[in-house]
């Protein structure tokens, strides 16, 4: 596979965790943990029925660094998404976690040694402006009480950043093995789900949304991204993954969840205007 049709690839799975807002409406009342459980252990599943279909059973026999890492990085992610939900409030928190673009494009220079330039960095900055426009309007981040979720915030950013963007390091490590990492994902988080959690019976709604969750954002999603990332240019994945909190607030609104607001048509402004300068700079 080229580094272009990688890339392509991956603007997959932005596509999909686009729908992950609106998915996620739907389980409810099912709570989070539950929901990342369920969701993890449908979408490894499905994607460890590809693999074994495909005779590639063996590449789920990778050594304690790659493990280390896949499970690392979808397990820990989430579980600090969840402790900063919970521990500081849902705008700033969000406006903290969607660092990891702007890290993932900055972390591709130091780590693989890539070449920025003025023009991708103009470009995730236009997209970050217009990140912070839609989600973050209103945020203080005075309160001492919530430190502890704005740091656990950061945390899940840093944490998502460093999984991508190793990822190439690791390139021996076949994308099928991503389906042992869902399942030993969805493995922790059930252990978390009956630790700080109450089990609710999910109705026909709800397994329906766990159904397309797990075959989607937190399912095929995942194998989009490793081959981005392995294969593919992080820095303009990084600057594109802007489009996912616009494109996602606009699925909500065309879903009854919202309304189209002047902060919505400008932060999808910045982030088309940082998409097209990421994707016309130097390849180099």
């Amino acid at each position: 596979m080229t580094p272009r049709h990688a890339t392509f690839a991956s603007l997959g799975a932005l596509a999909l965790w686009a729908f992950l807002a609106l998915l996620s409406r739907l389980t409810a009342p099912v709570p989070p943990l539950q929901v990342t459980a369920i969701g993890f252990a449908i979408g490894g599943a499905l994607g460890l029925a590809v693999v074994l279909a495909r005779g590639q059973a063996r590449a789920l026999a990778q050594g304690p660094l790659a493990w280390a890492h896949g499970v690392g990085g979808l397990f820990g992610y989430h579980a600090l998404y969840f402790t900063a939900l919970a521990l500081a409030p849902p705008v700033e928190a969000n406006l903290l976690n969607y660092l990891w673009p702007l890290l993932i494009v900055l972390l591709s220079a130091p780590i693989l040694g890539l070449r920025l330039g003025p023009r991708r960095l103009t470009g995730v900055a236009l997209g970050f402006a217009g990140c912070a426009l839609l989600v973050g309007g209103g945020a203080g981040f005075l309160d001492p009480a919530a430190l502890p979720g704005f740091l656990a915030a950061l945390g899940c950013a840093l944490v998502w950043a460093l999984y991508s963007v190793t990822a190439r390091r690791l390139g021996r490590v076949p994308t099928d093995a991503v389906a042992g990492f869902c399942l030993a994902t969805a493995a922790l988080a059930s252990l978390a789900h009956l630790l700080f959690e109450t089990w609710v019976a999910p109705g026909a709604q709800q397994w329906l949304a766990l159904g397309l969750l797990g075959a989607g954002p937190v399912g095929a999603a995942f194998f989009l991204w490793d081959l981005g990332m392995k294969r593919g240019d992080p820095r303009l994945l990084g600057t594109l993954a802007y489009a996912v909190p616009v494109t996602s607030t606009l699925l909500l609104v065309a879903a009854g969840e919202g309304a189209l607001t002047w902060r919505i048509g400008a932060a999808l402004a910045l982030v088309a205007g940082g998409g097209w300068l990421a994707a016309t700079a130097r390849a180099s």
